[in-house]
């Protein structure tokens, strides 16, 4: 694991411990390392784990790639949480993509 994956691995079992999250892991886009954090339904993100998620450059999946400041990180419902996706800004556009030709 690189050092950076070690302290977003971090970040995520930090984020756990909230009140109110679910779940918080990593995943990967086609270009882009991303932390994921499920937070209960109808409930926000708690101020300081979005200081942590700032703290460490990760931002709101829109506030990368969309327009909807509104919704800056929601992507949708999961089962009976709200998922919300942060992009790692400081290693974006580092992470291959598999193509495989036919």
């Amino acid at each position: 694991m690189s050092d950076r994956r070690d302290a977003l691995q971090e970040v995520a079992d930090q984020l756990v411990e909230y009140d109110g999250i679910r779940d918080a892991f990593l995943a990967k886009s086609f270009t882009d390392r991303l932390l994921i954090v499920d937070v209960e339904r109808d409930r926000e993100l708690p101020d300081p784990a979005l200081a942590l998620l700032d703290e460490h450059d990760l931002r709101g999946i829109e506030e990368v790639y969309g327009e909807d400041s509104e919704r800056r990180s929601v992507v949708g419902d999961v089962g009976d949480a709200t998922r919300h996706h942060f992009v790692d800004v400081q290693t974006r556009g580092d992470h291959q993509s598999y193509v495989v030709d036919t």
